[in-house]
């Protein structure tokens, strides 16, 4: 019922401990910030109640759940990674339990729901190619209206042949597991290359010093759009010109050129709503100076 730093980093572990918890599912930023604090904190409390840890919210970069399974897990516990929306009503996509997990991926569709990864015209992407992620027929939980706004419910299903688009951009494997690359309205745009956010921001990530990371697309006179990051240091490090360069060349052997980022800034906060999610539409507002349109959902 409260921050998960507040009074100190410890109080979830805590309460794991006290009340024997068996299941604990939080958010990616949940356990980036945990990331960034140490594992002294968790290390403090006897975990060993727990037996499945789950992720929701946002796309889960391998590196957190490389610490989450290791850390929080004992490396014992199975992670179950899930996507679904409040429109969907139930889960979605996850890893079952006794399937092989894979890092980075949300997993398979659960049984009865079919999703594809497809193009704009509908049409089914080859294994290792990203496109829009979709829901191709009804499924149990699945809403029937938008409330007082029945022409938005149709939007959902009317943009791609009959389709419900979740407005998600993601990639399958040659497995069928599902890797979700972040909103389509995440796009960036750079010289009429196609970057996802999140793409860019887990690459970020996979740098020891980076606790957390948001990119926006910036306006560029050549290039149409240009990559900011805003970064979140891991607890020790210390912003420079160096760190900098090393970030700028790790996204470029991670991802290409295409994908540097023009500029770094070093935060000790991002904007996030109360469910923890990265407002990226509010870092580009603050740095283009636009209205920063409903603030409403925000964490503070």
């Amino acid at each position: 019922e409260t921050t998960p730093d507040w009074p100190d980093p410890g109080i979830w572990w805590s309460i794991i401990e006290e009340l024997g918890v068996t299941i604990f599912y939080t958010a990616p930023t949940a356990i980036r910030m945990f990331m960034r604090v140490g594992e002294e904190w968790p290390n403090k409390y006897n975990l060993d109640s727990l037996r499945i840890i789950g992720s929701v919210g946002e796309p889960l970069n391998p590196e957190a759940f490389e610490w989450y399974y290791r850390v929080i897990g004992k490396n014992r516990c199975p992670v179950l990674d899930t996507w679904w929306q409040t429109e969907t009503g139930m889960h979605m996509i996850t890893t079952p339990l006794g399937e092989p997990m894979k890092p980075g991926f949300a997993g398979l569709p659960i049984p009865g729901v079919e999703v594809d990864v497809v193009d704009t015209e509908g049409n089914s992407m080859p294994p290792g190619q990203g496109g829009h992620l979709v829901i191709k027929k009804p499924w149990p939980s699945m809403m029937r209206t938008v409330y007082h706004n029945d022409e938005r419910y149709r939007k959902y299903w009317n943009q791609i042949r009959n389709y419900y688009t979740a407005g998600d951009l993601a990639v399958k494997d040659q497995d069928g597991y599902i890797m979700i690359l972040g909103r389509s309205d995440d796009i960036i745009i750079v010289a009429g290359h196609n970057l996802g956010t999140a793409e860019v921001e887990s690459a970020l990530v996979e740098h020891e010093a980076v606790a957390e990371a948001a990119v926006i697309g910036v306006p560029d006179e050549i290039k149409g759009q240009a990559v900011k990051a805003f970064v979140i240091l891991v607890k020790g490090y210390e912003p420079s010109q160096k760190l900098v360069s090393e970030l700028t060349y790790h996204v470029r052997m991670s991802i290409g050129p295409i994908a540097m980022p023009a500029s770094i800034e070093f935060v000790d906060t991002l904007p996030r709503t109360r469910s923890g999610k990265i407002m990226r539409r509010i870092l580009k507002a603050k740095e283009m100076n636009l209205d920063l349109g409903d603030t409403s959902t925000l964490e503070e």
